[in-house]
């Protein structure tokens, strides 16, 4: 489709240094397009304010905000975490956080009669995907455009440029120029300093960690936290229940008051290259370990090893890699649904100075029998019975030593 066909535009706004000189460059090469900007709340906090004021002023016409919290945790995050899902240590933030967005992008496209969808995301990166799988899914014939893939702009300095020539405000500067992405569950950092692995995060430079603080600064007396799970999904913090918005943000202050949840990776992205990348996930990663100590309990050997060795990395790939929304995702979800029945109970961990620590872990559904566990005599387990089990088990072992042993005498 040519530019001046461009109409109407729907545009992935948060307001950072990508989405802000957007609007202006849509006005100049496409024909000056209405642009709607929206703007999906998934938990970034302070970002979203002042937002509708800059983007009105910048060539917006409108701009929605969409409070996505609840739906992001429910039906995105929580059916990664009863999945054990991480990529590479990570644990999805970002990746999680795109088609929640980017669905609701193509639901006011069709509302409001738009042309295309527009998104902030480079070339590089794994976001691109992301969003334009999901837009494929529900708006197979859309019009994308991604400025990246078309502007001569090459850097985030260059970017600046082009913002001060256009008078776009921004909340950042050169010095502090780090791309950042924050919702409920993470704040990533990338670029500057951090592009080479070799450097170590200035973690107490004044306004980088923004969820946590440096293990250093955490207290020198341990936090312990209780969480209590339904069928995998937790439902209350020390006793109290919550919804899921209280939830992960009263982890998310107990986490990062005591260092959890700060992770430097250098990760393999979709299209191929190698990326630097810290992430803060309190909430997450307390979460994540109280659910693993707790299906640890509730889950049968077999179950509990297909899930770790196949469902939880397949999972994971295909949320990083932006397919939320195919039959195999779907497919796995109800698999872990019926997995995640007996995953209740509750999880007791210690906080330490960026150290999460068993404390105690309980269930009406476990599988741990202390009698059978013992050292001592018990009604179950004979163990005289082993050596039988030990012999058939070893068959192959000992079969193939006989006959190495009776090949090596006839040479």
């Amino acid at each position: 489709m040519e530019k001046k066909q461009i109409k109407k535009v729907v545009l992935a706004y948060s307001g950072g240094l990508d989405t802000s000189i957007i609007i202006p460059w849509l006005r100049e090469n496409y024909n000056n397009p209405e642009i709607i900007a929206v703007s999906g709340n998934v938990g970034q906090g302070t970002e979203l304010d002042g937002l509708e004021e800059k983007a009105l002023k910048t060539g917006a016409s409108k701009l929605y905000i969409e409070d996505l919290r609840e739906e992001y945790i429910r039906d995105f995050i929580y059916p990664c975490l009863k999945a054990d899902a991480k990529y590479e240590d990570y644990l999805l933030g970002t990746s999680h956080a795109r088609p929640c967005i980017a669905k609701r992008l193509v639901e006011i496209a069709k509302k409001e009669g738009a042309d295309a969808i527009c998104h902030g995301c480079t070339g590089k990166g794994n976001d691109q995907v992301r969003f334009e799988l999901t837009i494929k899914a529900f708006a197979p014939g859309m019009t994308i455009i991604a400025p990246w893939r078309e502007w001569d702009i090459k850097s985030r300095d260059e970017e600046i440029d082009y913002a001060e020539a256009h008078n776009v405000p921004l909340r950042i500067s050169r010095e502090t120029n780090y791309s950042k992405d924050k919702n409920l569950w993470h704040l990533s950092h990338e670029g500057m300093d951090l592009e080479s692995p070799a450097n170590e995060p200035q973690y107490g430079k004044p306004g980088f960690l923004e969820m946590t603080v440096p293990p250093e600064q955490a207290p020198d007396v341990p936090t312990y936290v209780s969480i209590h799970f339904e069928k995998g999904i937790p439902t209350a913090v020390n006793g109290t229940e919550m919804n899921p918005i209280q939830l992960v943000e009263t982890l998310n202050r107990i986490g990062g008051e005591n260092a959890i949840g700060l992770l430097d990776i250098v990760e393999n992205r979709l299209v191929g290259m190698k990326s630097r990348g810290v992430y803060e996930t309190p909430a997450g990663t307390i979460l994540y370990k109280a659910h693993n100590v707790l299906e640890t309990i509730t889950l049968d050997k077999e179950t509990f090893h297909f899930q770790q060795s196949v469902i939880a990395p397949k999972m994971a790939d295909l949320v990083y890699n932006g397919l939320w929304f195919t039959p195999l995702r779907e497919a796995l979800c109800s698999f872990v649904d019926k997995v995640q029945e007996r995953v209740t109970g509750d999880v007791r961990l210690k906080l330490y100075k960026g150290n999460l620590i068993n404390a105690g872990v309980t269930s009406p559904f476990t599988l741990y029998d202390e009698q059978t566990a013992s050292f001592g005599e018990d009604d179950d387990y004979n163990q005289a019975d082993s050596r039988g089990f030990i012999n058939l088990f070893g068959l192959p072992i000992s079969v193939k030593a006989k006959l190495d042993a009776r090949r090596e005498k006839e040479t």
